[in-house]
């Protein structure tokens, strides 16, 4: 028959130690995988291309929204790091924050500046939140 045997500190102490490795492991793989995926979405934002059916899709939302009563429709979300600024001259309202476009975001800009600016739509963009005092979403507005 075995004796039963009390913890001791030192026993305690390495149950803690135990712990506190079990949570910093999970922690740790956690915050890999946050980081592999925002990169797989930055990646995916960068390489994205406008879709082929853009101006159907244009048309529908523009439409809808005037139908609505509005004349703005945000266009497109993204992150300010997605700037080659980090969001700088959007959030300083500089002219020529379309040169801080990266990726899809540029993308779009170059479809609005060939398809839709001659049209007299008119676009602007700026920052919606600001996390930790920090650029956080852009926001890209298309308006009639």
């Amino acid at each position: 028959m075995a004796e039963n045997k009390l913890l001791g500190p030192g026993d305690l102490r390495a149950v803690t130690n135990e712990a506190e490795m079990a949570k910093a492991k999970l922690l740790l793989e956690r915050k890999n995988r946050l980081k592999t995926e925002q990169d797989e979405l930055r990646e995916a934002f960068m390489s994205r291309d406008i879709h082929p059916q853009v101006m159907d899709r244009v048309n529908n939302a523009v439409r809808r929204a005037a139908e609505d009563g509005h004349t703005e429709l945000m266009i497109i979300t993204f992150p300010a790091t997605y700037c080659n600024d980090n969001g700088r001259r959007i959030n300083n309202l500089e002219a020529d924050w379309p040169v801080s476009l990266e990726g899809f975001a540029k993308k779009a800009y170059e479809f609005y500046a060939s398809q839709l600016r001659p049209l007299d739509y008119k676009i602007r963009a700026q920052i919606l939140d600001y996390p930790g005092g920090m650029p956080g979403d852009v926001g890209i507005f298309l308006s009639w």
